[in-house]
């Protein structure tokens, strides 16, 4: 049977979230684009994309089964798409803002499409024993994913207010834990603190910053995961580093950035250095190669991210979706975005 402690204990002498006229804020202060701005990121995002925002071949996919899982020893790490990432530890499941939709977006039959479809379908995935949420934007929160995962997941990990939402959804309450930044909590014998991201929520014009954006931390005994949700660069990491690090791996955000929107998303300079103040040990870049919400190149993440790990003797690991790591044994990976951009000009120029 499931055990989940029943108390919540918050890291000493560490703030918690504010709010202000019932609206959450970062401890930073962050500047919001103006409407003439945000109209504008609008205009060149539907009709001044370049061509490569998406990829002109296949993503490599490596297809899941449930017995593959079942027989994958724990710490196993599969990437399954954007930033979804499922773990197995103690034997058991636990995934990170699973989204198995086609689009992320409010409807589907308009916005940021898939580049790929997920390694494993939700009817097939084991038995998960806790979803941990970042925040509520639609390619980390999916309605019908969560609908999906709800009668084969016993927990859900949310910062405050997202669990509102997906028992307003029909997740039963019993279910759901929401936690405050510094808050954490036990589920079997696996530690989870909601730690601080610098981010905003929203999912409507007219709940903005309603609902907590967090990141995550990890335990389970001896190993220690952070998983980064969405986040600008601050000094947020230093301190969890200091309160929780050193950590063995770090799923850190490193897509969908712009110099429009430089406090909310990462470039991946400062990736990197998230990871560093973490005093993380591997790095495995997420938020990249499955939705195109940015104006940069799809595999512009994969080449900054590894040229610059690979200059500051940075660890990294670069798994294709589906693809297992393993703390006990792990790998780096393979460059195969390289693979899928050589393919389609291999491509073009047959066809010229």
């Amino acid at each position: 049977m499931a055990t989940v402690s029943s108390s919540v204990t918050r890291a000493p002498r560490q703030e918690t979230s504010r709010q202000e006229q019932g609206a959450f804020r970062n401890h930073a202060p962050v500047r919001r684009a103006g409407f003439g701005k945000t109209l504008q990121i609008f205009w060149n995002m539907l009709f001044h994309k370049p061509r490569n925002t998406r990829p002109a071949g296949a993503i490599p996919v490596q297809p899941l089964t449930r017995e593959q899982l079942l027989a994958a020893p724990n710490h196993s790490v599969f990437r399954l798409g954007h930033s979804t990432v499922l773990l197995k530890m103690r034997d058991k499941f636990w995934i990170t803002d699973p989204v198995f939709a086609e689009r992320a977006s409010p409807v589907q039959w308009a916005g940021p499409k898939r580049f790929h479809q997920p390694p494993i379908s939700l009817e097939a995935l084991p038995e998960i024993e806790a979803v941990i949420l970042s925040h509520d934007h639609y390619d980390h929160l999916d309605h019908q994913t969560v609908l999906a995962l709800a009668g084969k997941t016993r927990h859900f990990l949310t910062p405050l207010g997202v669990g509102d939402t997906l028992i307003k959804w029909g997740v039963p309450a019993a279910k759901v834990r929401q936690l405050d930044w510094w808050q954490g909590c036990e589920v079997e014998g696996i530690r989870f603190i909601a730690t601080p991201s610098q981010h905003f929520s929203g999912r409507g014009l007219f709940d903005g910053n309603h609902t907590l954006w967090a990141s995550w931390v990890m335990i389970d005994a001896a190993t220690r995961i952070f998983f980064s949700g969405d986040t600008g660069y601050f000094d947020g990491f230093k301190r969890i580093g200091q309160q929780y690090g050193p950590f063995d791996l770090t799923l850190m955000e490193t897509g969908a950035y712009n110099v429009e929107w430089p406090h909310v998303h990462m470039q991946p300079e400062q990736t990197l250095q998230a990871h560093i103040d973490l005093q993380g040990r591997w790095l495995l870049p997420i938020h990249n190669g499955t939705f195109d919400l940015a104006m940069h190149a799809w595999h512009e993440p994969f080449d900054r991210i590894l040229a610059l790990a690979w200059e500051r003797s940075i660890t990294i690991t670069t798994p294709q979706m589906g693809e297992a790591f393993n703390l006990a044994q792990p790998q780096r990976g393979g460059a195969w975005w390289l693979e899928v951009e050589g393919a389609s000009e291999q491509a073009a120029v047959e066809s010229a």
